[in-house]
């Protein structure tokens, strides 16, 4: 069998026959219908409604353009049309300029002259030895150790 429950309503009777009840009634159908407008007129011939217009036809078209036009003769053109050119011929130097004179250039330069010549030399330096050197000498046919 099935179980039939019973459904109460609770609160305050509604008179159907209310301005209240009739003004929401009226609401509902219009927007059933597709004809419930809400918030401020639209005026379509205002500059912004001409505008967001203009825009929707240039996305559909395909030149869709985005903010401000760029003014071509602005220092900050002129200066990034000089940079992409020096970039497309490779004279872009980018980076701190060097100080040849600085103690870091120099022991560079040091390094790199010793290189060159074959003079460097790499790895760590032997370690110091606290042994004392003896050494033989025959001076004049004296024989001397020297230390």
């Amino acid at each position: 069998m099935k179980k039939v429950e019973k459904v109460e309503k609770r609160g305050r009777k509604v008179n159907p026959n209310s301005a209240r009840q009739i003004r929401l009634k009226e609401l509902e159908l219009k927007r059933a219908n597709g004809e419930l407008k809400r918030g401020r007129p639209v005026n379509p011939n205002s500059v912004r409604q001409l505008e967001m217009t203009r825009k929707i036809f240039n996305r559909e078209a395909g030149y869709e353009t985005r903010g401000r036009n760029v003014d071509p003769n602005s220092a900050r053109q002129i200066r990034l049309a000089e940079l992409e050119a020096k970039r497309a011929n490779g004279e872009l130097r980018r980076g701190r300029p060097v100080n040849a004179n600085s103690a870091r250039q120099l022991r560079l330069a040091e390094l790199e002259q010793k290189r060159a010549n074959g003079t460097l030399r790499r790895g760590r330096p032997a370690k110091k030895s606290n042994k004392l050197s003896i050494e033989k000498v025959n001076i004049n046919g004296v024989d001397i150790i020297a230390f």
